[in-house]
């Protein structure tokens, strides 16, 4: 007989588990470190999140030096730069003095070398980080627009910049880009699977409108493109048509109503602006920013709106005499004729004397008359191209944030350079509109830099390709913020246990 028989079989009814090796417990630690206790449960809990915190940090640091921002965005500011430097220097020549010839370019080129360390320095800060501090650079905008709108400076007939430390600087610009960041916050917090929930249009809608009330007065077209890009980035974040139609309503009746009053509601004094200096007898190379005085406090400049629309539903014909109200119209389409097909080169501009404010508000007419209606579509290409690039890094976020962060940004820059261009070529009445990273102009080459600097920053930390996407994808799970929902176009159709697409009834 068998000595295994009942003794054993007895033993093992005792002590199922004689003879299995146990190497590891449920929740992955080592059978050795096996808790006895909860405490000492969860101690090991709290050792092992304090060293995955630990590896997170030394992660996020080692694949820092690996990640690379977006080339191809890159290449499109150089080539910003390069317009910048050339077609200033050639449409500079009202401002030269003397024999200093290239000190209107020296000037131009320290902001350009200030923009691009802006660049440098927000292109390497985590896209996260703006949207934790959107809402104090919203504060700051707003702070500076309440200003410059109760004791800034009179800057070319306008009351919107405020001085500081010497600088002058104008709040309009830095409010686009603190507009694209409160929004993107604001949109990517409050998204649902087909579109933003009503909370989140609510107060998209009272921060537009509260920045457009603080522009209205001296800043029309800065409102109009500020209204634009806040339209498209809750287009862009999945706003539905239906609230979308309704938006237009309201926004046709409000606007409506707000013109009638402002253009046919009564005579009030007009004013001069910075690109209608001209208009006034001024040379436009001597306006200045001047303080705010008791005489001045007031600017209202209905009347000179009204005379705009007129002169460009009038237009102007070869055979108009030159005055004070056409010149800088008369001459800009001078240019843009002289320069043709092809242009005349580089620095042979003719008009760039004669037109006035030809370095900021009119560059696009010294670039055509330079470069010809070839460079002149190829730089509005160049500008729809960073929209287009924007796209496709947009699409591979996997947050909504950054996506919305980086198209935000693009619109704005490429409006603005699209209203800029319209206002040349006759298809917008005229207006000061600066063109993104080429005109004169330090707080809009600044915050122009600032806007490009968080577009890198979201193609570096946001998206990679390829095989850097799977080496880098703990580490972005690791960095990424739970206030942060899903991009709405990476989104997939729920699936069961199997993989089949779920059903609603």
């Amino acid at each position: 007989m068998n000595s295994y028989s009942s003794l054993d079989m007895t033993e093992e009814l005792n002590n199922p588990l004689k003879g299995i090796t146990i190497n590891r417990t449920l929740d992955g630690l080592p059978a050795s470190d096996a808790p006895e206790s909860g405490r000492r449960r969860r101690g090991a809990s709290a050792r092992k999140n304090t060293a995955s915190a630990a590896d997170t940090a030394a992660m996020e640091r080692t694949s820092r030096k690996r990640l690379h921002s977006d080339p191809y965005l890159w290449g499109l500011y150089l080539v910003y730069l390069v317009y910048s430097i050339v077609e200033l220097y050639s449409a500079s020549s009202s401002e030269i003095k003397g024999q200093k010839v290239f000190e209107p370019l020296i000037q131009h080129a320290i902001y350009l070398i200030l923009g691009f360390v802006v660049i440098l320095v927000m292109s390497n800060i985590h896209y996260k980080y703006y949207r934790k501090t959107a809402w104090a650079f919203g504060v700051i905008a707003v702070l500076l627009m309440i200003w410059s709108f109760f004791g800034g400076v009179v800057l070319n007939g306008a009351q919107r910049a405020v001085r500081i430390a010497g600088f002058t600087i104008q709040p309009p610009e830095i409010a686009k880009l603190a507009l694209v960041v409160l929004l993107a916050k604001v949109i990517s917090k409050n998204q649902m699977r087909h579109g933003i929930t009503n909370t989140g249009m609510f107060i998209s809608l009272a921060i537009t409108a509260l920045f457009c009330l603080l522009l209205i007065k001296n800043g029309l077209t800065n409102t109009i493109l500020i209204g634009l890009t806040a339209l498209s980035m809750l287009v862009i974040g999945g706003l539905q048509m239906k609230k979308i139609a309704i938006l237009f309503i309201v926004v046709g009746v409000v606007g409506g109503i707000f013109g009638y009053k402002k253009f046919f509601g009564g005579e009030e004094p007009a004013s001069g602006t910075a690109t209608e200096a001209t208009a006034a007898g001024v040379n436009p190379t001597a306006v200045s920013a001047v303080p705010i005085t008791r005489e001045s406090a007031r600017i209202d400049r209905t009347n000179l709106r009204k005379d705009r629309i007129t002169n460009y539903l009038e237009g102007v014909h070869p055979d108009d005499k030159i005055t004070d109200e056409n010149r800088q119209v008369i001459f800009s389409k001078i240019a843009q004729a002289h320069g043709g097909v092809i242009g005349n080169g580089p620095g042979n501009s003719r008009e760039n004397a004669r037109l006035p404010l030809a370095f900021s508000d009119y560059i696009f007419s010294i670039i055509i008359e330079d470069t010809g209606l070839v460079g002149g579509l190829a730089l509005l290409v160049f500008y729809l191209c960073l929209v287009g690039r924007a796209g496709r890094i947009a699409v591979k976020c996997r947050k909504a944030f950054p996506a919305l962060l980086i198209m935000g940004c693009a619109v704005m820059i490429v409006l603005q350079a699209l209203v800029h261009m319209s206002i040349v070529v006759g298809i917008a009445p005229v207006s000061g509109q600066p063109l993104p990273f080429i005109s004169k102009g330090g707080t809009s080459v600044i915050v122009m830099s600032a806007a490009m600097g968080m577009m890198l920053s979201v193609s570096k930390f946001a998206v990679q390709s390829g095989r850097k996407q799977e080496q880098h994808t703990a580490l972005r799970e690791a960095v990424a913020d739970t206030e942060e929902t899903d991009n709405p176009t990476m989104m997939q159709a729920p699936v069961d246990m199997q993989g089949r697409p779920l059903t609603y009834n």
